[in-house]
C-alpha cells in the first residue's frame, strides 16, 4: 500500500492519509476485505505519530469504509461511502475548479487535468 505525505500540503497529515486510503479504495487497489497495516506499523513507515494514523482510521471507519477492531487491525468494509447529497460532493469540486480558473488555466487545460485525474482514479475501478 503506497501512501505519501506531502509536507507542502496544507491539509493535516491525518487527512492526507485518509484521502490516500480513500483513493486506493476508489481505484480498486484496496478491495473489500483487504487488511490495512496496523496503526503502529503505518505510523513508523510514514514517520508520523501513531495518533495521526489512528485518527485517519477512525475517520474512515465513521464514513463506513473501514472496520477497526482494537488489536486486530483495520479491514476495508466497502467501496461505497454513506449516501451523500450531490451538492455536498460538488462543493470541493467547485472549489478546486475555481482555484484552477484563478490560476489562469484555460477551459481546455482544466478539462484535461480533470480527465487525467478521473482516468487515473477509475482505471482500477469496476
Amino acid at each position: 500500500m503506497l501512501i505519501t505525505i506531502d509536507t507542502e500540503d496544507r491539509r493535516p497529515i491525518y487527512r492526507q492519509v485518509a484521502d490516500e486510503i480513500k483513493a486506493l479504495i476508489a481505484r480498486g487497489e484496496l478491495a473489500e476485505g483487504a487488511t490495512l497495516p496496523p496503526v503502529r506499523q503505518l505510523a513508523a513507515d510514514l514517520g508520523v505519530n501513531l495518533n495521526t494514523i489512528a485518527t485517519a482510521y477512525r475517520e474512515l471507519q465513521s464514513e463506513g469504509l473501514l472496520a477497526v477492531k482494537h488489536g486486530s487491525g483495520a479491514v476495508v468494509t466497502s467501496r461505497q461511502t454513506r449516501a451523500i447529497d450531490q451538492e455536498d460532493l460538488r462543493k470541493p469540486l467547485r472549489a478546486a475548479l475555481t482555484q484552477m480558473a484563478l490560476a489562469g488555466l484555460r477551459r481546455a487545460e482544466i478539462l484535461s487535468i480533470v480527465t487525467d485525474e478521473l482516468r487515473g482514479l477509475l482505471k482500477g475501478a469496476k
